[in-house]
């Protein structure tokens, strides 16, 4: 028997193993900031390049996956597929008009935001005139370590919480300032206790933001609320019509999902 029969009879006998093996492939080309070679995804993946080159060519005669001279990266029916979850995602619809009008009664950014693993990821954004400098792309993975993202981080659970703190990296933010593993602990305590996190030259030098958390009907928390802008546009008082603002949106878009 060949080897393309051979894996022709393997994939049949178990098509999920396949499946999860393409996912694999599309992952590492979706944390990829450039083309990868076929020997970069197969090392990335753990896939013989033989069984790589397989996958991959199904992946871009399907058009999740192109080619060019540098090699492969994320393909046109992957940002079809991303256009589809904005326009039908029910958080998102609930939420754009709720932020909408946010960003009309503070005059700045506002945001939703979700946790994927250990990331957060920007859904929604509407901005506030003129738009800021720092402008997160839609899709943009965060760490959970930095501004608003840290009321994500501390709404996880004991053992996702430890399992992140296993691999903080050194936490530097814009100003130069470093956070010790200590400081980013009882951060979180803060955030938990106060309902909000609030933070200024953390990703960008003169930024800053506050955010809360969204819970779901039954509690959980699935999201995040913030409002982005100017170190000046956040003196104290304001902090708290923003904290009060954004806790209104969010009962506004948990009493709206379904």
């Amino acid at each position: 028997m060949s080897e393309t029969e051979s894996t022709t009879k393997l994939q049949r006998a178990n098509p999920m193993r396949s499946l999860g093996r393409a996912i694999d492939v599309l992952s590492v080309l979706q944390k990829s900031r450039i083309p990868l070679r076929l020997s970069d995804i197969s090392r990335d993946t753990g896939l013989h390049l033989a069984t790589t080159q397989r996958i991959v060519n199904v992946l871009v005669e399907r058009g999740y996956v192109i080619q060019d001279s540098l090699g492969y990266s994320m393909g046109i029916t992957s940002l079809l597929n991303a256009h589809t979850f904005l326009v039908a995602n029910s958080l998102n619809l609930v939420a754009l008009p709720i932020l909408q009008e946010l960003t009309a009664s503070t005059d700045l950014t506002s945001s939703l935001s979700v946790r994927v693993d250990d990331a957060q990821v920007l859904l929604v954004r509407v901005e506030c005139v003129p738009p800021l400098r720092y402008r997160l792309p839609i899709g943009e993975q965060l760490p959970l370590y930095l501004g608003g993202a840290r009321v994500l981080a501390a709404a996880l659970e004991p053992d996702a919480l430890n399992a992140l703190l296993d691999t903080l990296p050194e936490i530097r933010l814009a100003s130069g300032r470093v956070v010790t593993r200590q400081e980013f602990v009882e951060g979180l305590a803060q955030i938990r206790a106060l309902g909000y996190a609030y933070g200024y030259s953390q990703r960008e030098n003169g930024a800053a933001s506050v955010a809360v958390p969204v819970p779901d009907r039954d509690g959980a928390v699935i999201a995040s609320l913030q409002l982005s802008g100017l170190v000046e546009d956040f003196e104290e008082d304001k902090v708290e019509w923003y904290v009060a603002e954004l806790k209104r949106a969010v009962a506004a878009v948990t009493r709206g999902l379904p």
